[in-house]
């Protein structure tokens, strides 16, 4: 579904960023990416919904290869993603629910339709009761529940976090930890990049870390390697 091959990133003021990286996020699969400031990993997330493509290697989303894809192919790529991230972006002067049509009338979906899903998607994020709050009216947590609903607005096979929980309380970070861990449990991968190592602590999805521009663990990889070590062993 994601699939990194060799992949490198070297940004001509910034230098490289990405360092021969290459993985694979199944089908359904849930993936932390970890690791300090400028490790990669916002380098990584924007790849996959090829803001930027790679200087070296190939990235393949959905059928779609980094190194032949064209401007049209990548907007087509993009209303098949969901993307959340640290700092919400929601429209200041529209609504919960105003802000999740939007995305659904900029992809010309039906107009007898919007509602319906609009109310089914703040449902969903239980934010049913918020419907015409502004952002400025809505907790750290709720416009980020808001910001996750537009992003499921096309029922994306993959959610993209950038930090979502960055910028909220503890609380507010487990109530929007919990939707992603639904969302998945619906069948969506979730690719999460955070910061917060108590939250990847709690859960037993996979982990892939990075530092300076290079993946330093993949705990499927390590579970892979101990399953082998396992059977190798005599008995």
């Amino acid at each position: 579904m994601i699939r990194f091959i060799h992949v490198s990133k070297e940004y001509a003021r910034g230098g490289l960023a990405l360092d021969d990286v290459s993985f694979h996020i199944a089908k359904g699969e849930f993936a932390f990416l970890t690791g300090p400031s400028g490790a990669g990993k916002s380098t990584i997330l924007k790849l996959v919904y090829m803001e930027e493509l790679p200087t070296e290697g190939d990235v393949r989303v959905a059928g779609v290869h980094s190194g032949t894809v064209r401007r049209a192919e990548i907007a087509q790529l993009r209303r098949k993603l969901g993307v959340v991230f640290q700092d919400f972006r929601l429209l200041e002067e529209r609504t919960a629910e105003q802000n999740i049509a939007f995305a659904l009338e900029v992809t010309d979906a039906p107009r007898a339709s919007i509602a319906t899903k609009v109310s089914r998607l703040l449902t969903q994020v239980g934010l049913s009761s918020k419907a015409n709050a502004l952002p400025r009216e809505l907790s750290g947590g709720e416009q980020q529940r808001v910001a996750i609903a537009r992003a499921l607005v096309n029922d994306p096979f993959v959610l993209i976090a950038d930090e979502p929980t960055g910028n909220l309380d503890d609380r507010a970070t487990r109530g929007v930890f919990q939707l992603l861990r639904d969302i998945n449990a619906a069948g969506t991968a979730v690719l999460m990049a955070t910061h917060n190592l108590e939250l990847v602590r709690r859960s037993d999805y996979r982990v892939i870390e990075m530092n300076r521009g290079q993946i330093v663990y993949d705990s499927a990889e390590a579970a892979a390697d101990a399953a082998v070590d396992g059977r190798s062993t005599p008995a």
